[in-house]
């Protein structure tokens, strides 16, 4: 026998707002503010009330079936991180490995853009910009440790995935030859 799929009535998942941090939806679009900046959300696609009531952000779907339940509490994480980054803010930690041909790297345009100089001893000068809000230091504790800092976790972590990306060794047997620029720590930024 078939069985047709069952529809839950109701389904919430909420998300606490903490002092100092301001949150408005309006037709479904997210801004949340907070001591370290703004960050802006479209959830239009997504079918779903939502609004916020005592301090408190409600994400409420109304006769859903198991996928669009599932995506209630995706929608309530990206409230939560977009929180905890105007609050907080994110920061990545990217080592350089090498086995030969040290890396030159070097941090231009205030901190939003990454050159890699000498990669396996090329010649070829590989630049990765930043995305908006994100912004790289060098860490004066560590040798060959580079701070990627932000509000937005997804722009942060799209950052240094990108430079990732553009340290692979290609046409290469990559178990032997691992150099490239891998992320070595992810946290929110310590208080002081």
């Amino acid at each position: 026998t078939t069985q047709g799929t069952m529809k839950v009535i109701h389904t919430v998942k909420t998300v606490p707002i903490p002092e100092g941090v301001t949150v408005t939806i309006n037709n479904r679009h997210v801004t949340v503010e907070g001591p370290r900046g703004k960050l802006e959300r479209n959830f239009r696609k997504i079918h779903y009330d939502m609004y916020v009531k005592d301090n408190t952000v409600f994400v409420e779907l109304w006769f859903g079936k198991r996928l669009n339940i599932s995506t209630t509490r995706t929608v309530a994480s990206h409230i939560r991180n977009m929180i905890r980054g105007v609050t907080r803010g994110y920061q990545y930690k990217m080592r350089f490995v090498y086995a030969h041909f040290p890396h030159n790297v070097s941090i231009t345009d205030n901190g939003t853009t990454v050159e890699i100089r000498n990669f396996l001893g090329e010649k070829v000068v590989r630049v990765v910009k930043m995305l908006p809000g994100v912004t790289v230091v060098r860490s004066e504790d560590v040798k060959d440790q580079i701070v990627l800092t932000g509000n937005s976790v997804e722009n942060v972590s799209q950052s240094a995935a990108n430079i990732n990306m553009i340290t692979l060794v290609r046409h290469k047997d990559y178990r032997k030859f691992l150099d490239g620029v891998y992320v070595s720590d992810k946290r929110l930024i310590p208080e002081e």
